[in-house]
C-alpha cells in the first residue's frame, strides 16, 4: 500500500504541484456565469442596459417552505432565520411586472439561445432535444419571487486545455439576478434593472488537478464567450465560483472571485484552510471536546466598565455565553491570513445582525473587562485550564438565535469542516467568509408559464455560424506575433479582446502590444496602479496616440498610471503630464542645445538628454537625429 503523506497546510503554495494536490484528495469544480449582450431581457422586452430612471420599489421577505420531496432546504431555512427584509428598486425602461413576480414570464428570447447554442457548440456539448425551463430555488433575495429560470441546454462536452481534456458536465442558460444597491444583516435594497439579463453558465467536472489550471481553464472559457461578439464585458459581466474540497474535508463554495488573475490564490487558501480544520477537529476530538448550553449572564456585568456590554445592557439587551471545553488552544488558531477559528464563529453570528463575538481567546482589556470579571466568567461557567469561552450580547431575539447559530458551529468544528457557500475577501488576502449553508441539491421543479423549446434543424444551423474556433483563432495570432506559445497567452489573456480592438484601430506591431498587454498590464497590476480598470475605449486611444507619434512607449506606461488613478481624457492627460512626444525640430533643437555641454561624447549626449526627456523621447529616433546632425 502506498505510503500517505502527511502534508502540512503551508504546503500548499505551489499551484502547479500535482503530486502534493492529488495526494490530500484535492476536488475542484467551476462555475462560470457569463452575462449575453442581447437587446432584450431573457423573458420580457425590457432593455438589457442598466441604471434607467427607478420609478418605485417593492418589499419582500422570505419563509422557508418544503420542496416538492417534502424536504426544506438548509440554506432556506438558515435565510428565514436571519430575518431579513429586501427592498428592491423598479426601473422605467429596464424593468416590469415580470421581473417583479407580478405577471407570468413571456416567450423565451430566441437570440439569447441561439448564443447559448453556439458558446455550447465549442464545448462539443450534448443538446437536450427539448430543453425544460426550470425554476431555481434563490435563498440570497436576490430575486423578488426566491427562484431564478434555467433551463439546461447542453450536457457531457468537453474542452482542450493544454495537455489536460476537461470534462464541461453542463450548459445552462438562465436570469441574472438583481445587483445590490445597499444592506446590511437586516435589510438589503436590490436594483431589478439587472435581472432577468440573459446569462449563461458553464459547470466543469471537480476533476480539475491544480489551483493553477484552474485559472487557465477559466481563462479558456472567458475567451471562447469573448469569441462569439455576443457577450458584455465590463466588471462584473462575468463571475467565476469555484467549489473545493479535499480528503476529510468538505465540499465549500467560493463565490464572488472579482479577478480571474487570483482564482488560484482563494483556492490554495480554501485548501489551508480546510487542512487546518480538519487537524483541530482531530485534536478535539481526541480531546473530548465539548459545548456547553449558553446562558444568561447579563448579571455579571451590573457595574461593567466595558463599553459594548455596558451599551448593550443600557439598550435592554441580554449578554449570553457559553462554555467551549477543550477548544483553549485552537479558538484563537490562525486558519487562513488573519483568520482564525474565533472568526469563522463570528461569521456566523454576524448573519443575524450581532456585530460579532467576544472569544477568551482575544485580550479581553481590549474590550473594558475588569479582573474581577474575567473571574468570575470562569467561576461562573467553569472554565478550566484547556477550555475557552464565548460571550455575545445584543438584543434578546437576536442574541437568542446568534447563539444557537454560535453554538451550532463551534460543534461543526469538532466534526471536521462544514459544508458552506462563502463569499470572497477581496483585500488582498485572498481568503473567504461564510455567506450560507451550501443549498441541497433538492431546489429545482419545472416553470408551468412556459413551454418546453424544442430545438430545431434552423436553430442549430444559426448557432453553428455563431460558432467560435479557437484553433484557427490561435493560427491567426501565431502568424501576427511569430510564436505559437505567445499566441496562446494573448489568446487566453482576459485583454484579448482588448488586443484584437487595438489592432483593429491602429496601426501597432501586434507583438509591442501583446508585450504590453502581457507583461507591463501585469507588472503595473503588481505596483498597485489598477490598470484593468481603464475604460477599454481610452486604452485604444493611448495606442492610437503613440501610432500617430505623438507619445513614445514609455509614455504608453506613464499614460496608464495616469489614467488609473482618475478619470480623465487621454489629450488632457499627455499635456498635464508633460508626456508630448518630442520628435523633428524639436528634437533637433533639444539636441544643439545639449551639444553645447556634450559636443565630443555621443554616449555621454544622448544618456543626459535620455535623463532629462526619457518619456519624451524615442530612443531609435534620438539616434537617427544625432546621426543626422553630423553629416
Amino acid at each position: 500500500m502506498k505510503e500517505q503523506k502527511d502534508f502540512k497546510a503551508d504546503d500548499f503554495g505551489h499551484s502547479d504541484d500535482e503530486n502534493i494536490y492529488g495526494e490530500i484528495g484535492f476536488r475542484c469544480g467551476l462555475e462560470i456565469h457569463q452575462r449575453l449582450d442581447t437587446g432584450e431581457k431573457l423573458f420580457c422586452s425590457c432593455s438589457t442596459s442598466e441604471n434607467s430612471e427607478v420609478v418605485g420599489s417593492v418589499s419582500r421577505m422570505q419563509r422557508a417552505v418544503a420542496g416538492e420531496l417534502g424536504k426544506m432546504d438548509l440554506s432556506a431555512e438558515f435565510e428565514e432565520k436571519r430575518k431579513r427584509r429586501f427592498l428592491y428598486n423598479i426601473f422605467k425602461s429596464t424593468s416590469c411586472l415580470v421581473d417583479i413576480d407580478e405577471e407570468p414570464p413571456h416567450g423565451l428570447n430566441n437570440e439569447a439561445l441561439i448564443i447559448a447554442l453556439a458558446i455550447s457548440n465549442a464545448m462539443h456539448m450534448k443538446f437536450v432535444d427539448e430543453p425544460q425551463i426550470m425554476r431555481k430555488g434563490v435563498v440570497d433575495g436576490s430575486d423578488p419571487s426566491a427562484f431564478q429560470r434555467t433551463m439546461l441546454l447542453g450536457f457531457d462536452g468537453r474542452v482542450k486545455v493544454g495537455k489536460y481534456d476537461i470534462k464541461i458536465t453542463s450548459v445552462s442558460l438562465e436570469e441574472e439576478s438583481s445587483r445590490i444597491e445597499s444592506g446590511n444583516s437586516r435589510e438589503i435594497t436590490y436594483n431589478v434593472d439587472r435581472l432577468g439579463i440573459p446569462l449563461i453558465e458553464i459547470d466543469t467536472d471537480s476533476d480539475i488537478k491544480t489551483p493553477k489550471l484552474a485559472k487557465e481553464i477559466a481563462s479558456y472559457i472567458g475567451t471562447l464567450f469573448r469569441m462569439t461578439g455576443k457577450v458584455k464585458r465590463g466588471i462584473g459581466t462575468i463571475r467565476q465560483d469555484v467549489n473545493i474540497s479535499i480528503k476529510g474535508g468538505a465540499r465549500v463554495e467560493i463565490k464572488g472571485l472579482q479577478e480571474l488573475s487570483s482564482m488560484d490564490k482563494f483556492i490554495e487558501n480554501e485548501v489551508k484552510r480546510q487542512k487546518e480544520l480538519i487537524e483541530i477537529s482531530k485534536m478535539l476530538k481526541n480531546a473530548g471536546a465539548k459545548i456547553s448550553d449558553s446562558v444568561d449572564i447579563t448579571g455579571l456585568f451590573a457595574n461593567t466598565s466595558s463599553y459594548i456590554l455596558k451599551r448593550t445592557i443600557e439598550n435592554g439587551g441580554r449578554i449570553i455565553a457559553f462554555k467551549l471545553g477543550k477548544f483553549g488552544k485552537y479558538l484563537g488558531k490562525e486558519i487562513n491570513p488573519n483568520r482564525r477559528l474565533g472568526t469563522e464563529i463570528s461569521d456566523y453570528v454576524k448573519t443575524v445582525g450581532i456585530g460579532g463575538i467576544i472569544h477568551s481567546s482575544e485580550n479581553l482589556d481590549n474590550y473594558g473587562f475588569s479582573e474581577s470579571e474575567k473571574i468570575e466568567i470562569a467561576r461562573f461557567l467553569g472554565i478550566g485550564e484547556d477550555d475557552a469561552f464565548i460571550i455575545i450580547g445584543g438584543g434578546n431575539e437576536e442574541v437568542m438565535r446568534a447563539s444557537k447559530i454560535a453554538i451550532g458551529r463551534a460543534n461543526a468544528a469538532i466534526a471536521g469542516v462544514p459544508e458552506e457557500t462563502r463569499g470572497a475577501i477581496n483585500d488582498g488576502s485572498y481568503t473567504s467568509m461564510f455567506l450560507r449553508p451550501l443549498p441541497s441539491g433538492s431546489r429545482m421543479y419545472p416553470e408551468t408559464d412556459i413551454k418546453p423549446v424544442l430545438l430545431n434543424d434552423s436553430m442549430l444551423e444559426e448557432a453553428k455560424k455563431l460558432t467560435p474556433d479557437m484553433e484557427t483563432e490561435l493560427n491567426t495570432l501565431e502568424k501576427q506575433l511569430g510564436d505559437r506559445d505567445t499566441a496562446r497567452r494573448v489568446m487566453l489573456s482576459q485583454r484579448y479582446g482588448l488586443y484584437k480592438e487595438i489592432l483593429n484601430k491602429t496601426d501597432s506591431d501586434p507583438k509591442f502590444v501583446a508585450n504590453v498587454l502581457l507583461q507591463k498590464f501585469v507588472e503595473l497590476n503588481r505596483e498597485k496602479f489598477r490598470v484593468d480598470n481603464i475604460d477599454k475605449t481610452k486604452v485604444v486611444e493611448v495606442f492610437q496616440r503613440f501610432s500617430a507619434k505623438k507619445i513614445t512607449k514609455l509614455g504608453i506606461e506613464e499614460i496608464l498610471k495616469k489614467l488609473s488613478e482618475k478619470q480623465m481624457d487621454v489629450d488632457v492627460a499627455i499635456k498635464e503630464f508633460s508626456l508630448e512626444r518630442i520628435s523633428g525640430s524639436k528634437l533637433d533643437s533639444v539636441i544643439k542645445e545639449f551639444k553645447k555641454k556634450y559636443k565630443n561624447d555621443d554616449v555621454l549626449l544622448k544618456k543626459e538628454i535620455m535623463k532629462v526627456y526619457r518619456l519624451n523621447i524615442d530612443g531609435s529616433e534620438l539616434n537617427s537625429a544625432i546621426n543626422n546632425q553630423k553629416k
